[in-house]
């Protein structure tokens, strides 16, 4: 945001995207009473009568900030003000005026939004050109950690991965505690607040992530017009597949005949709303990523693993500690896995990284004789290279899958990851980290 303010200079308003409640308008009211005289935020879930109409003719801008300044009662000085869109995907004539309020050039514009670019919030309305995006995620497990005041902790474990050394065993089981409890309350702001101020009480975070799953298939209902019973079906099912031993989404479980042409702009529409993470199988990871893209074999992860703990598990069963009891002491099994292998996906999507898996079908075996989880790159188009991640829930496992993956793609591999709850090793080429290191080692 500080690089957007500095580099702009004016010349571009500031998109943030995000999911809902994730903490866009928090970030950005902050933003303006830090980095500027004075600011405004016109929320347009609540915006009045006078401003909505305002936008209606900006023929002189004169008159516009100046009914800006009496609704809102604040002053607004040139390069010295910054204007707040909140929630602009609820008034799209406001982003198409970023245009011509950008031009002006007397102040600042910053956007926030859930599900702003879903197609029918866009249709009808010129998108400026004079917008840069970014995009925010849920908390990551090192601003969790900074949140649970254990910043040496932190800074201890991204000095081990540096130096390829495990921590200290007492601490190795602390740090896997804290990834515990990061993994059952998640990302959301609201979550961790309530996680934290109520003693650590998972119960607490779980009422504030039940009210985010409500939100989300309220706007399920509302945003997706022409096919929200395929969305709301997808969202729903999103547990069952990720149960599942592959994880892909199965639509014949949805609807009898159903093809993926059909569900691209469900999916589309999770993906874009940044619900979900989705996971697409790569059919030769050779020649990059994106390039062998299989459309038809898709693994769907929810955005936020504290929010898929409270839509996979009933309230009954998370009030009464059982759950975080099993999951703290490595006894949900199959459940457990699933759990870390969406955390792991959120990592990686939220370090802007799309998501990527690959497996092989074996006629002689019946099945799959390859299944790698992640598949990462160095991102060089001259010299590309493949990083592939397993991730193992439990502390007994093999790396058949690795070692087939090397026979194939051995001249194209930079380096083998596994990430399991032991500490770290190097066990020839392969490396593997315990989850808390995930994101010292692809930062």
């Amino acid at each position: 945001m500080l690089e957007w303010k500095h580099t702009c200079n004016g010349s571009k308003a500031l998109l943030i995207e995000g999911a809902r409640r994730i903490g866009k308008s928090t970030i950005a009211e902050e933003f303006g009473k830090n980095e500027y005289k004075t600011f405004v935020m016109i929320d347009f879930n609540k915006a009045s009568k006078k401003i909505l109409e305002s936008f209606d003719d900006l023929t002189n801008l004169d008159i516009f900030f100046q009914t800006i300044v009496l609704e809102y009662n604040v002053q607004l000085y040139p390069r010295q003000s910054l204007i707040i869109f909140d929630e602009i995907q609820k008034f799209p004539k406001a982003r198409e005026a970023i245009k011509y309020l950008v031009a002006d050039g007397r102040y600042d514009y910053m956007e926030t939004g859930s599900l702003i670019s879903i197609r029918e919030n866009v249709e009808s309305i010129t998108l400026p050109s004079e917008e840069r995006k970014i995009k925010m995620y849920p908390v990551d497990f090192g601003e969790f950690m900074v949140y649970m005041n254990e910043e040496i902790l932190l800074h201890y474990i991204e000095t081990c991965f540096k130096q390829k050394k495990p921590l200290e065993q007492k601490m190795h089981d602390k740090a896997m505690h804290l990834f515990k409890e990061y993994m059952l309350v998640g990302g959301m702001p609201q979550a961790i607040v309530a996680f934290a101020k109520g003693g650590r009480n998972f119960a607490a975070a779980d009422i504030e992530k039940r009210d985010i799953l409500e939100l989300y298939r309220d706007d399920i209902k509302k945003a997706a017009k022409r096919y929200h019973s395929r969305v709301s079906a997808l969202f729903e099912n999103i547990p069952a597949y990720l149960s599942t031993h592959e994880k892909k989404i199965v639509l014949k479980e949805i609807e009898n005949g159903a093809t993926f042409d059909k569900y691209d702009e469900p999916l589309f529409w999770l993906e874009d709303s940044m619900i979900c993470n989705l996971c697409y199988k790569c059919n030769d990871p050779n020649v990059g990523f994106a390039l062998n893209k299989n459309d038809s074999a898709v693994k769907c992860y929810m955005g936020d693993t504290g929010l898929l703990v409270s839509l996979a598990f009933s309230e009954n069963e998370i009030s009464d500690q059982q759950l975080y009891k099993q999951i703290m002491n490595d006894r949900l099994s199959l459940n457990e896995g699933m759990i870390y292998k969406n955390a792991i996906a959120q990592m990686i999507a939220g370090r802007g990284r799309k998501l990527y898996f690959y497996t092989r079908y074996s006629e002689e075996k019946h099945r799959n004789d390859i299944e790698i989880d992640f598949l990462l790159s160095n991102e060089s188009k001259t010299n590309f290279r493949v990083v592939p991640v397993e991730v193992k829930s439990s502390k007994n496992y093999t790396a058949t899958s690795l070692a087939r993956f090397k026979e194939l793609f051995g001249k194209k591999i930079a380096a083998q990851y596994i990430i399991h709850p032991k500490n770290l090793s190097v066990d020839g080429e392969i490396i593997k980290i315990p989850p808390y290191m995930f994101e010292s080692a692809f930062s």
